[in-house]
């Protein structure tokens, strides 16, 4: 398996063509506004935008955004080497105008144009056992499956955290709590975070792992629902409310402020009840590969 060509063809795929559930998402939005509206306009134009950067091969936005490799491995897989070929393809498809030069040295302010360096990509490992074998004295299938999440900026910067019980909200630490939260994420994104976007949440957790199951929620497909129901009714309440806030497509106005919720709860501290938030764009770049056996197979 060429690991770096086929982690660069996966960097390709995520920057210039969003997933299907994503672009239907967007289509079925601009239909349901009203006729020559801003919101219908801004939301055909969005997906007139990912038609031509398909068709060329260039990057669906012009921040191309932070990079992270979500991994799941063979136990005993060298991991190092998977992350050396992130980033070779990371390089390569930098050099081939796939990603724009969006990396900076943070106390310098020098940009890094090859968009690699220490930490950059980032990668995250699960190390599973192999899939079962077809019968005793037969070894395991041995699957190798990973997904590429692309996030600019500007959705970055509208990513939240909160603590329960908080006042300013009259949030208490229950569902209601959460939902109050949600709601005030989706309030303070309204111009910033390039609506219509997607919310990922965790419930739970200490402040750093809150962050990181958040972000996994973005790769949920939209028309999933979580398989606990008290969850699985949140998402589908937060998602018709922030609807009706009136916000829009970039904040101008319209009836689509949000194109899905996907809530994710984990375990705390009694001291602790964090409610963390992931906001994702419209460019909802994420993208997936399994190999199998000399297989590929292309997610998302």
């Amino acid at each position: 398996m060429n690991w770096i060509d086929t982690l660069a063809d996966l960097i390709r795929r995520t920057t210039s063509d969003l997933p299907s559930d994503v672009e239907a998402a967007l289509c079925s939005a601009a239909a349901a506004e009203p006729a020559q509206s801003q919101a219908a306009v801004l939301l055909q134009s969005l997906v007139a935008n990912t038609g031509l950067a398909r068709a060329q091969s260039t990057p669906l936005c012009q921040d191309t955004g932070t990079l992270t490799f979500f991994w799941r491995v063979p136990r005993g897989t060298d991991t190092q080497a998977l992350e050396h070929a992130a980033r070779a393809a990371v390089l390569a498809a930098t050099e081939r105008g796939w990603l724009r030069r969006n990396t900076i040295e943070t106390l310098s302010g020098k940009s890094v144009d090859t968009n690699v360096t220490e930490g950059w990509p980032a990668c995250h490992f699960e190390q599973v056992d192999p899939e079962p074998s077809g019968g005793p004295g037969v070894p395991g299938l041995r699957q190798f499956e990973v997904w590429l999440m692309q996030k600019g900026g500007g959705s970055e910067n509208m990513s939240a955290q909160f603590s329960l019980p908080d006042e300013a909200l009259n949030a208490g630490r229950d569902l209601e709590g959460v939902r109050k939260c949600l709601l005030q994420a989706v309030w303070r994104a309204q111009g910033f975070g390039c609506a219509p976007g997607v919310l990922g949440v965790c419930i739970g957790a200490d402040r750093a792992e809150g962050f990181l199951v958040a972000k996994r929620q973005l790769l949920r497909p939209l028309d999933d629902a979580s398989p606990e129901p008290e969850l699985a009714a949140l998402e589908r309440r937060v998602l018709d409310e922030a609807n009706r806030l009136g916000i829009g497509p970039m904040g101008l106005g319209g009836g689509t402020t949000l194109l899905g919720v996907k809530i994710a709860v984990r375990p705390r501290l009694p001291a602790s009840y964090f409610v963390t938030v992931a906001y994702m764009c419209w460019a909802c770049r994420r993208r997936g590969v399994r190999m199998t056996e000399g297989t590929v197979e292309w997610l998302g």
